[in-house]
């Protein structure tokens, strides 16, 4: 089973990774077409130079190492809004697809912690709605696995057809082999846990820029969280 794992940044994508990379059946793929998303496209992200020299540029080799099959499960990492006009997409054939939503005012109360000022474009909604619209999938939502992890992890495996193993609910603490060079930035708060984090509580306040932003957002959102398991 090859898994493609769709979200928009700080929507727990990483956890997940984590999560799936527990068990003992799968190898995981962090962000594997990042590299070569900001050497085609420009964006000015932390670490662009650090990335772009640790990691494949090209898109057409990227294909390549995702349609692996992995030991004997893989699980990757993608952000919809990497995936420019002219990637390939042969590789998500036969991928099981799920995608991993947050509401928009906690990605952007998160986001701007680590880099200022984003787009629509960089939170990735639009891009998630269109991915799904093209290649469909199981849908769930960050804050209901924060609020019950197993029950959400296990309605995942069932929906999917993959048996649960509980060693999903635990991690150890600190970097894994597999992060992308990126994480030193990304992925402080995750590298110091060891399982999910408790259940969310009030949407945060934004500043009145980011608040359009979360406004121009929220539609995506509410697309896909109609859909959600």
């Amino acid at each position: 089973m090859r898994i493609a794992m769709w979200s928009g940044p700080r929507n727990l994508s990483t956890a997940m990774m984590y999560s799936f990379g527990a068990r003992q059946d799968f190898a995981v793929m962090d962000e594997p077409f990042y590299a070569a998303f900001l050497a085609a496209g420009g964006a000015d992200h932390p670490m662009r130079e650090e990335i772009l020299d640790a990691h494949e540029t090209d898109p057409n080799k990227v294909d390549l190492a995702c349609r692996s099959e992995g030991t004997p499960h893989l699980y990757m990492k993608h952000m919809p809004h990497h995936m420019l006009d002219g990637f390939p997409m042969g590789w998500a054939e036969g991928c099981v697809h799920l995608h991993l939503i947050r509401h928009p005012a906690r990605v952007i109360a998160s986001y701007t912690a680590k880099r200022e000022s984003p787009t629509l474009e960089d939170i990735g909604f639009a891009q998630q709605v269109a991915v799904y619209e093209e290649l469909g999938g199981v849908v769930v939502d960050s804050t209901d696995i924060r609020a019950d992890p197993e029950e959400m992890l296990r309605r995942i495996c069932d929906a999917i057809g993959l048996p649960f193993d509980p060693a999903m609910l635990n991690w150890p603490a600190g970097p894994r082999a597999e992060d992308g060079i990126w994480a030193k930035h990304w992925y402080g708060a995750v590298h110091q846990s060891t399982g999910f984090a408790g259940a969310e509580g009030e949407l945060p306040l934004l500043e009145p820029d980011m608040q359009k932003l979360m406004e121009r957002a929220l539609p995506y959102y509410e697309r896909m969280a109609a859909r959600k398991i």
